[in-house]
């Protein structure tokens, strides 16, 4: 966990329906981090009269104060946390107050509780593939378009194939070229093609986990997280697009043979016309199946 100044975001990761391949409406609160006063040992809520933003439940409050706490303390994944007592009488809060306030920890996985002996509550982590996930989430109820995802990926992706030019050993390299084989022909089938897309996707999340910079690595795969769930949810990938197929697959071969060559300048400018091939041709296919819509 990281101390923040701002607001947490608190939201509860989504279920899919299997009916409309949508996320339900999820549960999403900005809540700014309480002040706290310490009065004889024990940890009291104050709510400043210059705080902005909206008023926030009891347990919403008591969440954040249990974090900062945790962060305060500098306590790591695995840590136990204080009993549930312990936590009533450091934060004078009732026990109703305290569980809720965990389980609001607990969904957003700050915190693990373990049952049986030795068990109890203990610091937690959030994963890269949890926070994707709650982004996804976030983002799906923005509308995002092809060009949208696309703005990013083409200032983003050429600075990625260029920065790792000549820096990856033959086991990176070597995983790139795996994914390129799950699709050595196109597809025939709708079904087909989507698997293929997917897969195409998952060799740019690849080459993204390959970077020492952790931003850039989080970035560039969540795109690539985004663009696969809204080519599967809006159909992207009926009918197939054999142009697309064959244009991607000639322009990650190549940047695989310029990284290992370490031709930053090549890699760079593959990656850009790829970029700029794939959203123009990712374009054609979203008008294409809102045509389909109409017409149905």
């Amino acid at each position: 966990m990281h101390r923040q100044q701002a607001g947490f975001l608190i939201a509860h990761p989504p279920a899919i329906s299997h009916h409309t391949g949508r996320y339900p409406r999820a549960q999403a609160i900005a809540c700014p981090a309480p002040n706290r006063s310490l009065q004889k040992g024990r940890a009291r809520l104050s709510k400043s009269p210059s705080s902005p933003g909206p008023k926030h439940s009891r347990p919403v409050q008591v969440s954040a104060a249990i974090k900062e706490w945790v962060v305060e303390r500098n306590m790591q994944k695995g840590d136990r946390l204080p009993s549930e007592a312990e936590m009533m009488t450091r934060f004078g809060m009732a026990k109703g107050t305290i569980r809720e306030a965990m389980r609001i920890l607990e969904a957003q996985g700050l915190i693990e509780t373990r049952t049986g002996p030795g068990g109890g509550s203990f610091v937690g982590e959030v994963t890269a593939d949890r926070a994707k996930a709650l982004l996804a989430n976030y983002f799906y109820f923005n509308e995002l378009s092809v060009a949208d995802i696309y703005q990013l990926r083409r200032v983003l992706e050429p600075e990625l194939a260029a920065s790792l030019a000549g820096k990856l050993n033959e086991d990176q390299l070597d995983a790139l070229e795996k994914v390129v084989a799950q699709y050595p022909e196109p597809a025939q089938t709708a079904e087909e093609e989507r698997d293929q897309h997917v897969a195409s996707l998952t060799f740019h999340r690849t080459l993204a986990n390959f970077s020492d910079n952790a931003l850039l690595a989080f970035v560039v795969s969540f795109m690539g997280r985004v663009l696969s769930d809204l080519t599967v949810y809006r159909q992207l990938y009926d009918p197939p697009n054999p142009e697309l197929y064959r244009k991607g697959l000639a322009y990650q071969t190549e940047l695989i043979a310029a990284l290992r060559e370490g031709r930053a300048e090549d890699a760079r400018q593959i990656m850009a016309a790829h970029m700029q091939t794939a959203e123009a041709l990712m374009q054609v296919q979203e008008a294409r199946v809102l045509r389909k819509f109409f017409a149905e």
